[in-house]
């Protein structure tokens, strides 16, 4: 356990996922106050600079979700400043943010990941890339899956059962982000494996109630979905999804904080599919990474404290 020192911790910031990094911001607060440390909470914003200058923090705890907080950006910043911080570093964080980026460094490693094909706004106004469109059946099999590349938390993700869905789905996620995803959909069981210090936690397994698939709504709202942790798979499935966690958090440079790998069982073939990597989880209520390590035996604080001791 690291002596008591000034922690500063970033949460809000201006992304679609604000809401909910404040929730883990605040958490992880409240666990640092248990556990000995001044905290300065800091909305990031334009004065964070300032505010980090004022606060003169011993280290940064980074709880910013979706762009600023996840893609390297606000990681330069402190490195920059010369501070410590959790998590990551910027190259680790921008891999793990670029699905597609993420998904051609996990076939080049032969780690598996369902098949894909990638969209962007220039293809498809300057390129005709739309007249590519219709032949999205030949290489995939639908229903497909349509996400933004650099989004979290299931923000924009649809489904498109027919040639003729893909077209809006596109729009749908092209409101979130200029690149997209069109990803074969893997019907099967959503699995997480988070990795704390290089060693992965214990499966969890999220079953929401009413959804087709686990959508932010699902992920944040208590009551929307049941978690089992450990999940209830076999010996090797379990062996088997944990080493596939692990290889993808070292491949993408993830060997700091918590971060988790995003896997789904396939129904039949029982086969593991890597989806992504998160470099800063959530620790929310809801959250899956404080749940494995619940599981694991470790407590909320200690898992706060584990990532802290990591700052560098």
């Amino acid at each position: 356990m690291s002596p008591p020192r000034t922690i500063a911790v970033l949460k809000g910031g201006r992304s679609l996922e604000r809401q909910v990094s404040l929730a883990s911001g605040g958490r992880v607060e409240h666990a640092l106050e248990r556990l000995g440390h001044a905290v300065a909470g800091i909305d990031v914003g334009p004065d964070l600079v300032t505010r980090l200058r004022d606060a003169r923090p011993d280290a940064v705890f980074i709880a910013l979700h979706g762009r600023d907080g996840e893609d390297g950006t606000v990681q330069e910043l402190l490195e920059a400043l010369g501070l410590p911080y959790t998590g990551p570093r910027p190259a680790g964080c921008a891999f793990a943010r670029d699905k597609v980026l993420a998904k051609h460094l996990m076939l080049g490693a032969g780690i598996p990941t369902p098949d894909f094909l990638v969209f962007s706004d220039t293809t498809l106004k300057e390129m005709g890339a739309a007249d590519a469109l219709p032949g999205i059946g030949e290489r995939l099999d639908f229903p497909v899956v349509v996400k933004p590349a650099r989004s979290g938390s299931a923000l924009g993700v649809r489904f498109a059962a027919s040639p003729e869905e893909v077209p809006a789905a596109l729009l749908a996620a092209l409101s979130y982000d200029d690149k997209v995803l069109v990803e074969r959909y893997v019907h099967g069981r959503e699995l997480a494996v988070s990795v704390l210090g290089g060693e992965a936690l214990p499966v969890v397994e999220a079953v929401p109630h009413d959804e087709d698939f686990y959508d932010f709504e699902a992920r944040y709202t208590i009551g929307r979905t049941s978690f089992h942790c450990p999940a209830e798979l076999g010996d090797e499935q379990t062996a088997r999804a944990l080493e596939l966690a692990v290889r993808v958090a070292q491949l993408l440079g993830l060997t700091d904080g918590s971060p988790r790998v995003d896997l789904l069982l396939e129904e039949g073939s029982g086969a593991l599919h890597v989806l992504e990597a998160n470099a800063i989880p959530g620790m929310t209520e809801t959250s899956l990474t404080p749940q494995a390590a619940e599981a694991a035996g470790i407590g909320f604080d200690e898992l706060i404290a584990r990532v802290l001791e990591r700052a560098r």
